[in-house]
């Protein structure tokens, strides 16, 4: 059974809070046994359905070298065992990428690096933008949608994230202070019927699920979140690493009981419409009493 890396669903993270905390740059991006899978899958996509992970505005080639530059020195730097530069081509589990190829965009060379998503913000007068992203494997949402949008309109449907909320107004002033010494970092969970990484369609479009919810097909996905501004451009990287274990992984895990008791509190919590965003109206009081019978309850 899988071994769980992240549980914010034990309410160290609650749901729809920023929670943003520093990030020691050390730990900026945390490559594992899994990184030759997630590369794989972003193979695929590149050569399928490369208009619906890749996205930038055409000023953003500098930011988007940038980012490379930086990514590649430090996995080079800080994990020397699963990244290694040879000139101008750099291997990762199993993948080579020129750093000298000029047909491929450099942000989709970083992001062939690493298993996280890769987003560039650029403030401009309205607020901070998605101007350029490699994105393979979103959370129920379309990178197409989001693209060239500022940051209150790609959380418009986020409860309590929308134009005007306060917690729209703290996000742009927490991306207008964010400084090159200090990234931020956040967790955040959702749960689906799948273990799918690339899940572009938003829930409320998918088709419900007729199968009764059980903690063994319904799956966590964590996200992992990191945000750096960009010493040169003055951009803001966005990093998500998405991890996904079915629910039922909490058994093995040390503290299942306690675990299992306070994502049952989590969800149980959720009002109506933060129900409906994460797609639960139908199965939320089923997982939650699974997940109290886990925990002893």
């Amino acid at each position: 059974m899988t071994q769980l890396t992240y549980t914010p669903y034990d309410g160290s993270a609650k749901p729809f809070t920023i929670g943003l905390v520093p990030l020691d740059l050390a730990r900026w991006i945390e490559p594992d046994g899994d990184l030759g899978r997630y590369l794989d899958e972003k193979q695929h996509l590149f050569h399928n359905h490369l208009s619906e992970i890749f996205v930038a505005e055409d000023d953003t080639r500098d930011a988007q070298q940038e980012v490379l530059d930086l990514l590649a020195a430090y996995l080079c730097e800080s994990h020397p065992a699963i990244c290694r530069r040879d000139g101008n081509i750099i291997s990762a589990a199993g993948h080579s990428i020129d750093l000298a190829n000029p047909s491929v965009s450099p942000l989709l060379k970083a992001g062939s690096l690493v298993a996280d998503d890769l987003v560039i913000m650029r403030r401009k007068a309205d607020g901070w933008h998605l101007v350029a992203g490699h994105v393979a494997f979103p959370s129920s949402w379309s990178l197409q949608e989001k693209f060239g949008r500022p940051m209150q309109a790609i959380h418009a449907d986020v409860p309590g994230f929308g134009e005007g909320t306060r917690n729209a107004t703290l996000i742009t002033r927490i991306f207008d202070n964010l400084q090159v010494s200090q990234p931020v970092e956040r967790l955040n969970w959702s749960v689906n019927p799948t273990n799918e990484l690339f899940l572009s369609a938003s829930k409320h479009r998918r088709p419900q699920v007729a199968t009764a919810p059980t903690l063994e097909t319904r799956f966590a996905r964590v996200e992992r979140q990191t945000l750096r501004k960009l010493p040169v451009s003055g951009d803001i990287l966005f990093t998500i690493r998405v991890y996904v274990d079915p629910i039922a992984a909490i058994a093995n895990h040390p503290r299942a009981a306690e675990l299992a008791a306070n994502f049952a509190a989590q969800l149980d919590a959720l009002d109506e419409h933060q129900t409906a965003y994460k797609g639960l109206i139908h199965q939320k009081a089923e997982l939650v009493k699974q997940l109290r019978v886990l925990a002893g309850v």
